[in-house]
């Protein structure tokens, strides 16, 4: 069951600079509303600004393998569960080169089914500031030889956790995504691969908010 398919990203380039250190990618205007196959930031650890410790890119949400066909399969990988990311086609080379993201985000949306129907709900830091979705990124090449950079959310189990419990359909696979603590930033995008999967954590749920859109 996907989890974040819709989410806001941060459009702020004060926001950005505050709480991420990074500038947004010159030349771009991110939709605020994000969907798989659209374009929008992303942070990486900077390897061409020696004066910056990150740095922001443009990319498609949905991670595009080498050898993925089209632009459309990353509809399919947008969600990227941690049980099976090193083993999974699309993810595994990702995930072995160490190439890890932060995405940031305003808020993430999922779908509450407690009044009987899908509800979309808005979950988002309780002290206002975004959120830092650990994620996945790639090359990817058109067949005229263009690089395309797309990125992915990692996923976790979200049994127990007070927010998501009560995210999707009764009865499915409870999931959220990874959410990151701003001091666990440049560990994260730094550390060796062996050491990754222990960020793959519920995020307190105290330190969250949910409520209905509308």
């Amino acid at each position: 069951m996907p989890v974040c398919s819709n989410y806001q990203t941060v459009t702020s380039t004060d926001r950005l600079l505050t709480y991420f250190g990074v500038e947004r990618p010159k030349g771009t205007e991110p939709p605020e509303l994000v969907f798989p196959g659209y374009l929008a930031p992303f942070i990486v650890a900077a390897k061409h600004r020696p004066e910056m410790e990150r740095e922001a890119q443009l990319g498609l949400f949905g991670l595009l393998p080498s050898w993925a066909k089209d632009l459309a399969f990353g509809r399919k990988t947008f969600n990227a569960r941690s049980e099976t990311v090193a083993e999974k086609p699309s993810f595994r080379d990702a995930w072995a080169k160490g190439r890890r993201c932060i995405i940031p985000a305003e808020a993430v949306y999922e779908p509450c089914w407690e009044t009987g129907k899908a509800v979309k709900w808005a979950i988002s830091r309780r002290d206002g500031l975004p959120l830092g979705l650990a994620g996945l990124w790639g090359y990817w090449r058109d067949k005229d030889g263009k690089e395309v950079l797309s990125f992915t959310m990692l996923t976790i189990s979200g049994a127990g956790h007070e927010i998501y419990e009560r995210m999707h359909k009764p009865g499915e696979e409870k999931r959220m995504v990874v959410i990151l603590d701003e001091a666990e930033y440049d560990a994260w995008l730094n550390c060796p691969v062996a050491e990754a999967a222990a960020f793959l954590k519920q995020y307190p749920a105290n330190r969250l908010e949910a409520k209905p859109l509308g």
